[in-house]
């Protein structure tokens, strides 16, 4: 590079670079309104430009117009990526102000014309069967996403169209804006002894540094004061642990009535979130919105997806109800109230698995030390693919300090993808939950072998950091959520389909999209693997065999509840994009007692506002689609079970297999349909009989 290049390199606005490895140590929030509108003037260019002379081939349409894509996720997926990691007022301000113009940017390019006619042209032209399913279910699926963004509307039903799509846009962002901050608005200062009885060591200690992160300079562990909050490392071990009852309601009512109530009230959003997407759906001419969901996932109907949310209500009910049963007789035998609540739950279920398999999730977190679970990660990672994982640190560009970088490689030692690991809750700046995400779509970008583009994924999840110079001990719930994430990463990075339109999780299905996350998360009582990780932090020695018996013991513990749960809010989500009407006679909370009474064996309380902080379907992707972790689950219980009649003791065997599942879940991504694509790993249709047996509802 000479000089004068690296002169304007370093001047260059860090969103304009437009590939490669995000340069996050050079990007600003005063950086996001300059770039995007100068990169949005560009790409209005390029789209005229390539609308002007389009060509019904692949390399005039397919190729110029996931270039143009691609030139906009990179730079828009990096500011997407700040909100959800490194959220500031600053940040968000700069993210509203060019919101409304990507939307229109956005619009505009789903729904030009010239583009949609040349790929209904390219569908009916000779070329067409030369190209590869790939290529076709690309095309296929650019045609479909045309048509459903409103390609086909005109005058003021597509500007109506658009006025909801930019309103949607904004309404999600609020949405989500506000669960963070109702999140962060409340804690729950202690300083007597009483108060935090029973809490464990590791709790004790994250409360401590919550408190002076607070400001409380001499906060410790063992004096306080104690800071609770409603992040989930704090806020989980409390209603689990906590002694008083009194604490543990306030906590339980202020985590369920989050975003439901004055300026950060998600109440009203909702409402119109509803309207918005109902009146969408009827000018594309659908009964409903969740017919609009399902034009783009592997369930043919509402009927089938309730179906299979009837199948596993009637399965797991009764156990549901035998379960609450259990924990009010065990409350009751120690001397408990009878009146048994929401908050109480949690604790005498931890109460309860104690007492009957002698298990404390606590006392297992020194054999969960990160480091050492994610060693074990790497080496069933090598065991099933045969790829080799190892630490890049320093070679990428870190949005925090605490985020690690890493690579894949083949049998060969060649690398084939990256990813960043971000593992610790930041409630002030990172929004809750654990996701994958995209940070570079593997692609070849010429004819040459050498010439492809390897993908890089961004790991997230909110467990407890390090705290007192101990390293970040891990709940086995924390190791479950590691794999389960890094199974979307291992379909991200193991694709070898060399088109970003199919490659990965693009183009999938989404209700198919969770199967390598669910699978991986079997292989967390896997004898090998489990002890392969779980060994002391300070002494090195194994999880004892006694306490791995106790793991599979548990592992159906509470399970219909477990499972019940999310029929109740699979089927509120379907219920809510498919028959309830806003501004009817029925509200939301209507819908939600409604359900509740058929799939909840505890009654919602009256105050009970959980949609309010439901962000998987009302700012995230899952709107009438959150029953997809279901029907996910059927393949990924099955797949899994390819490996049972294997042998998990058999390593040759499991190898076999587990290439054979590379070869195929992980490596055809979305270039083939998700039934065929499970059909070639498993050689026939799947079933639910896995997926009831590791749940524990029918016998093994």
């Amino acid at each position: 590079m000479t000089p004068a290049n690296a002169t304007a390199q370093k001047t260059m606005n860090p969103l304009l670079i437009g590939s490669g490895l995000p340069p996050f140590g050079d990007i600003r929030p005063e950086h996001i309104e300059p770039g995007i509108a100068q990169l949005l003037s560009q790409l209005e260019s390029s789209l005229e430009s390539l609308e002007a002379t389009v060509e019904p081939t692949w390399a005039g349409l397919v190729e110029a117009l996931t270039q143009m894509s691609e030139r906009l996720s990179w730079s828009w997926g990096i500011i997407g990526h700040l909100m959800g990691v490194k959220n500031s007022p600053e940040l968000r301000q700069a993210y509203e102000a060019v919101q409304p113009q990507l939307v229109q940017f956005a619009s505009r390019l789903s729904q030009s014309q010239p583009l949609y006619k040349a790929f209904k042209a390219l569908r009916q032209s000779a070329q067409w069967e030369t190209l590869d399913p790939a290529q076709q279910r690309i095309v296929t699926a650019a045609i479909r996403d045309a048509e459903l963004s409103g390609v086909g509307l005109e005058g003021d039903r597509k500007a109506d169209f658009n006025q909801m799509q930019q309103q949607l846009a904004e309404l999600s962002t609020q949405f989500s804006n506000h669960v963070l901050d109702a999140t962060k608005a409340f804690s729950l200062t202690l300083t007597q002894a009483e108060e935090v009885a029973g809490l464990p060591p590791s709790l004790l200690s994250l409360a401590a540094q919550s408190a002076r992160d607070a400001g409380e300079t001499e906060a410790t562990a063992e004096s306080g004061p104690w800071r609770i909050t409603l992040d989930r490392p704090s806020y989980l071990p409390f209603l689990k642990h906590s002694r008083q009852r009194s604490l543990r309601e306030q906590l339980y009512r202020a985590f369920l009535t989050r975003a439901s109530s004055g300026e950060l009230d998600n109440s009203p959003l909702i409402d119109r979130i509803l309207q918005l997407r109902q009146q969408q759906a009827t000018i594309l001419g659908f009964d409903n919105y969740a017919k609009v969901s399902l034009a783009r996932k592997m369930a043919p109907t509402v009927k089938a997806v309730e179906a299979l949310m009837e199948e596993l209500r009637s399965a797991s009910y009764p156990a549901a109800e035998q379960e609450l049963e259990d924990l009010k007789a065990f409350a009751r035998e120690q001397g408990a109230a009878d009146d048994l609540k929401q908050w109480d739950v949690a604790f005498w279920a931890e109460r309860v698995k104690e007492s009957r398999f002698d298990l404390k999730d606590e006392a297992l977190r020194p054999y969960f030390a990160l480091p050492n679970v994610l060693s074990g990660l790497f080496d069933l990672a090598q065991r099933l693919f045969g790829v080799q994982i190892t630490a890049a640190d320093g070679q990428a560009p870190v949005w925090h300090p605490d985020v690690r970088y890493f690579q894949i490689a083949d049998e060969t030692g060649e690398p084939v993808a990256f990813f960043y690991l971000d593992p610790y809750s930041r409630p002030a700046e990172k929004r809750g939950g654990a996701w994958m995400d995209e940070c570079i779509i593997r692609a070849r970008l010429t004819a040459e072998p050498s010439s492809v583009r390897l993908p890089v994924a961004y790991l997230i999840c909110n467990q407890s950091p390090p705290v007192d110079g101990e390293p970040s001990l891990m709940t086995f719930g924390d190791v479950e959520v590691l794999f389960h994430e890094f199974g979307h990463g291992l379909q991200h990075m193991l694709t070898q389909v060399d088109y970003a339109g199919a490659a990965g999780i693009n183009n999938i299905e989404w209700d198919a999209v969770e199967l390598p996350s669910q699978f991986m998360e079997n292989w967390c009582y896997d004898r090998e693997t489990l002890f392969s990780l779980a060994r002391h932090y300070q002494t090195g020695e194994a999880l004892p065999e006694a306490d791995y018996q106790k793991l599979l013991a548990a592992r159906h513990f509470m399970t219909g509840n477990a499972i019940l749960r999310q029929v109740y809010l699979g089927w509120l989500d379907l219920e809510l994009h498919a028959h309830y009407q806003p501004g009817g006679s029925e509200t939301i909370w209507d819908v939600r007692d409604r359900l509740a009474a058929k799939a909840t064996v505890l009654p919602p309380l009256p105050e009970d506002a959980f949609l309010c902080s439901f962000g998987h379907i009302f700012a995230g992707g899952y709107a009438a689609g959150y029953y997809s972790y279901f029907w996910a689950e059927v393949l990924s219980a099955d797949a899994f079970a390819a490996f049972e009649e294997a042998g998990l003791d058999q390593d040759a065997l499991v190898a076999d297999t587990g290439r054979r599942f590379r070869d195929t879940v992980l490596a055809l991504g979305g270039s083939r349909h998700p039934m065929e694509v499970f059909k070639s790993f498993r050689g026939r249709e799947p079933s639910t009989e896995a997926l009831l047996r590791h749940r524990g509802l029918v016998a093994v």
